[in-house]
């Protein structure tokens, strides 16, 4: 059953979890998908037999629609260089922001020169893996393991923080994966954990509902890792261990959903990251299947990019997102490549 939303006034969601929840062991860095314990060795297979399809990318090529044109950073702590980059997004300057697993947010302008650099305040435990842009141009980052949203200026400096608490209750958060403001300045986070939902709160960070719940029923989630709002407020959800996209109104109704576990074209595995281009294509990262795939907004797929490979351009190894530039150019977190890749796709 589908939890519907909660609205501010009835704060009390001690009710969810209809289906047994994720668990968090404090001090794990989850690097990989994660479900209920039932369900591990099922996955496990699903992962291999995935991995070992989607060395195909869309079944037999490396690419259908597209070319990378440019390869930029490799393994290493200088500047520059990467250990697991797992999030990125691009401002409207142009310039992209990528965090990687010792916790540093690079700068590097469009062409991938390093600009300027640092770290997120506390790291014992985990690292952000998620990052986004506000309408003033701030930097959302979503401390993972530190259950709050951190907002920074374009030169790094600290400007607020959201949450901090972990747990149920409005404004507290589970393992934050997201956070993307719409329109009007409300800001959504989305969680994963024991409390798979989105929370969305005013422009004055006051709670104003939630909506979801950890489940395979529509409209529910089992890790929501990423948001894209687009220009009419639709709030597209990649519901990455359910393989499958969800769109939402601003009030947490569900619009439509599209998407099914496979290699194929049109099918997923493990969603990771989702935008949309200037004509208002759908561009998915697809953590299990090694590649990116263009889709559109009813779920069509126009095309994939990438298959497994640790070497050669067009082989990504577990890619956890995308950035799509002012020219169009799709620069891919290849993370366990410890690279980006940009690809222009048709």
């Amino acid at each position: 059953m589908w939890l519907p939303n909660t609205q501010a006034s009835k704060p009390n969601i001690k009710h969810w979890r209809p289906i047994p929840p994720v668990r968090y062991n404090k001090g794990q860095d989850s690097e990989q998908p994660t479900q209920p314990r039932k369900m591990v060795r099922a996955l496990i297979v699903l992962v291999a037999l995935v991995t070992a399809a989607s060395s195909a990318g869309c079944r037999d090529s490396v690419s259908s629609q597209g070319e990378v044109d440019k390869i930029w950073g490799r393994l290493g702590l200088e500047d520059g260089k990467f250990q697991k980059p797992r999030a990125g997004c691009i401002d409207a300057e142009g310039r992209l922001y990528v965090v990687d697993m010792t916790a540093r947010i690079q700068v590097f302008d469009e062409e991938g020169n390093f600009i300027r650099a640092w770290s997120s305040p506390d790291h014992a435990t985990g690292r952000p893996s998620g990052l986004s842009i506000d309408r003033r141009g701030r930097l959302l980052v979503s401390d993972t393991h530190y259950f709050q949203v951190l907002i920074y200026s374009p030169e790094g400096v600290l400007l607020e923080k959201l949450g901090g608490t972990m747990g149920e209750g409005p404004g507290e958060f589970g393992l934050v994966t997201d956070a993307a403001e719409d329109s009007q300045g409300n800001l959504y986070v989305a969680e994963y954990g024991e409390f798979d939902r989105i929370q969305k709160f005013s422009p004055e960070r006051k709670f104003l509902l939630q909506w979801g719940g950890h489940g395979e029923e529509l409209g529910q989630f089992v890790r929501p890792q990423k948001m894209w709002i687009d220009g009419q407020d639709r709030i597209w959800v990649t519901d990455a261990c359910n393989h499958r996209i969800q769109v939402f109104d601003t009030e947490g109704k569900l619009l439509f959903h599209w998407g099914a576990p496979g290699s194929g074209p049109g099918e997923l595995s493990y969603p990771y990251d989702i935008s949309m281009d200037a004509d208002g294509n759908l561009l998915v990262t697809e953590w299990g299947n090694h590649r990116i795939q263009k889709f559109t907004q009813d779920g069509k797929s126009l095309g994939c990019f990438g298959k497994y490979g640790r070497k050669e351009p067009g082989e990504f190894f577990h890619p956890w997102g995308s950035m799509i530039d002012r020219q169009g150019r799709i620069n891919v977190i290849d993370s366990q490549n410890h690279r980006i890749q940009r690809v222009v796709m048709d």
